[in-house]
């Protein structure tokens, strides 16, 4: 069961997108959120000379899907000057150490491997590590002991904006009744612009689609996902139904996944429409979709 909880969130320089020490009541730890421009500024904390495992954080090559490097180290700060210098991704690190020294290295070896599994279970980010550590032998109550260390990370991890550890819950779209949508026209369809590949590989590959940003208060109207297929095209030409809702990474998108294959429609080519309407999602409603004549039907 889950049990309420406080942390507590010190900012030393009195800027909180640069430094962060957490804290949390009766947890042996501590973590330190230090972001990248200022890592030189507060690399010399005494925290860092310690024991503990950290976690590097930011966007490479154009993914929606943040990318992680989790290591750990007997002192961190020596491995995170280094990936200073070598790692061009990150944004941010997290580091996490014992308040009271009681970290050794057979402990962060397992938070480091434990870490590592959980962000592939979960699967909403990359990971930049190039191999995983093998779980290393603790005794019982040690392993008792690191276990509850980290439940203490994950359960800070969410409240400092990194969620990528914890499962995405799914929303459950399929076999809800529309005809009250109908009746009060909500608008339960949202059509997405899709390049080429995106289209092929995703859309009609993997009978889903990701990394679109829905308000909060559209989750529970969209049944119905289409396909404006961009330039030479340019036309609505395949739609589907919606099977669940899912968050899509750590920065507030989702994840469609269909009922099953999507089917053509139309198509309803663009001519008529205004220039830049498909430049994002734009929501309808199925009616409309699937009685349009032009393009302008849909957003009539």
């Amino acid at each position: 069961m889950a049990k309420p909880y406080t942390i507590r969130l010190f900012v030393p320089d009195g800027l909180p997108n640069t430094f962060k020490i957490i804290d949390k009541m009766n947890w042996t730890g501590i973590g330190l959120e230090i972001s990248r421009d200022t890592w030189k500024q507060h690399r010399k904390r005494h925290e860092l000379d310690q024991a503990g495992v950290y976690i590097l954080i930011g966007y490479q090559d154009d993914s929606d899907l943040p990318t992680l490097y989790i290591g750990q180290g007997d002192g961190v700060r020596s491995r995170i000057d280094s990936h200073e210098k070598n790692k061009d991704f990150w944004d941010k690190v997290l580091i996490f150490v014992s308040s009271n020294g009681g970290l050794n290295r057979a402990h962060i070896t397992w938070l480091e491997w434990a870490l590592i599994e959980k962000a592939k279970s979960i699967g909403r980010s990359l990971l930049d590590n190039n191999a995983s550590p093998t779980e290393p032998k603790l005794t019982e109550s040690e392993k008792a002991d690191t276990q509850e260390f980290l439940n203490e990370i994950l359960s800070v991890l969410p409240l400092v904006e990194v969620k990528v550890f914890e499962k995405g819950k799914k929303i459950k779209v399929s076999g809800k009744s529309v005809s009250a949508n109908k009746k009060i026209g909500v608008k339960d369809t949202i059509i997405v612009p899709a390049q080429e590949d995106g289209f092929k590989n995703v859309f009609i590959g993997q009978n889903s689609w990701y990394a679109i940003r829905i308000g909060g208060g559209k989750l529970k109207e969209i049944k119905y996902i289409a396909a404006y297929q961009t330039a030479p095209i340019s036309a609505v030409t395949h739609y589907a139904e919606v099977e669940t809702i899912e968050p899509y990474g750590d920065g507030g998108k989702y994840k469609l996944n269909f009922v099953k294959h999507a089917k053509p429609i139309g198509p309803i080519k663009f001519k008529g429409g205004k220039k830049g309407t498909m430049q994002s999602p734009r929501y309808t409603t199925y009616e409309k979709l699937s009685s349009a004549k032009t393009f302008s039907n849909l957003f009539d």
